[in-house]
C-alpha cells in the first residue's frame, strides 16, 4: 500500500472544520482524537483512531466528496501514510482484503458510535464519567487530564464535571490533582461503569 508519509508530533492538527480531505489515513504507531464542538463551544470526544482503526470523518469525506465537520488532533506523536483519494478509491475497488479490512474496521466504529449514543441518552451521569476515568487510565491510575477534557470525554458541562469529581473524592474513588485524576478505586469505579 503505497501513500504518503505521516509524521506528526503529540498536538499537530491533522484536520479541522471545512477542510476538504487530501486523503485517507492508514496509522502505524499513535493515536488520534477527533472531537467536534457545538456553537456553544462545548467539546465533544467522538473517538481515537489507533493503528488498524477507521476515523469516520475522513472516510466519510471521502465517499462523499465532503469537507470535514470535526477535527483530528495527532494524540500522542503519529506514524503512517496518507492514501490520496485517488489510491484509495482504486485499493477499495480492487483490493479485497483491505475492502474486508475496511468495512470490518468501520463496522466496528459504528458500534463505537452506538456506545457513544447509548452512554450521552441513556446512561447516568456517574457510570459514563467511571467509564471514561478506566478508559483514560487504562495502562496507569495517574491520568494527565483536565476537568474540561473529561467534560469533553462525558459530552458533559465542565462545572458538573468537577462536582461529580469532587464526590468521587470524598468517596475515595479517585484523588484530584492540579491537571490530573489518580485513580483509587477501580473496583468501586468498574461497579459504577456497569450502572
Amino acid at each position: 500500500m503505497a501513500g504518503h508519509p505521516l509524521i506528526c508530533d503529540a498536538g499537530t492538527v491533522l484536520f479541522s472544520p471545512g477542510m476538504p480531505c487530501t486523503g485517507f489515513v492508514v496509522l502505524e504507531e499513535g493515536t488520534i482524537r477527533v472531537t467536534m464542538t457545538g456553537t456553544n463551544g462545548r467539546e465533544v470526544v467522538l473517538y481515537r483512531v489507533t493503528p488498524g482503526d477507521v476515523c469516520l470523518q475522513t472516510f466519510g469525506c471521502l465517499m462523499d466528496g465532503r469537507d470535514y465537520a470535526a477535527e483530528g488532533v495527532a494524540e500522542t506523536a503519529i506514524r503512517g501514510h496518507i492514501l490520496p483519494p485517488g489510491d484509495f478509491r482504486r485499493q477499495l475497488a480492487e483490493d479485497e482484503g483491505f475492502r474486508d479490512r475496511l468495512l470490518g474496521a468501520v463496522a466496528r466504529r459504528f458500534h463505537d458510535f452506538e456506545q457513544l449514543v447509548e452512554d450521552v441518552a441513556l446512561t447516568g451521569f456517574d457510570a459514563r464519567l467511571s467509564r471514561a476515568l478506566l478508559r483514560l487510565g487504562r495502562d496507569h491510575d495517574d491520568i494527565q487530564v483536565t476537568h474540561e477534557g473529561l467534560a469533553a470525554e462525558t459530552a458533559s458541562g465542565r462545572a458538573f464535571v468537577s462536582r461529580r469529581l469532587a464526590e468521587f473524592q470524598r468517596r475515595g474513588l479517585i484523588r484530584i490533582g492540579r491537571g490530573h485524576v489518580t485513580l483509587l478505586d477501580r473496583t468501586a469505579l468498574g461497579h459504577l461503569a456497569e450502572d
